[in-house]
């Protein structure tokens, strides 16, 4: 988390103690984007995250967690 914040890169994951780490930390960085489904093959998984990154661009930009399922998604700003 620690890296991704001084790079300014996004946390992408299917793990959830990221976002756990994330609220702990109450920062405002670096960004996470979870991924909370069963199928996490690229054919399944590229359109809903492509879709989600599309909707939620800025939020990730400026600092955000996204949360990913089969059928939603949900973005929560930083910190929390």
């Amino acid at each position: 988390m620690q890296w991704a914040r001084a790079h300014h890169w996004v946390v992408f994951t299917h793990d959830l103690d990221f976002g756990i780490l994330l609220a702990h930390s109450k920062d405002g960085r670096p960004s996470v984007i979870q991924v909370r489904t069963q199928d996490v093959s690229l054919e399944h998984l590229s359109p809903v995250v492509l879709g989600a990154l599309r909707a939620h661009s800025e939020a990730l930009e400026s600092g955000a967690l996204l949360t990913i399922d089969e059928s939603k998604s949900r973005v929560r700003i930083l910190p929390i």
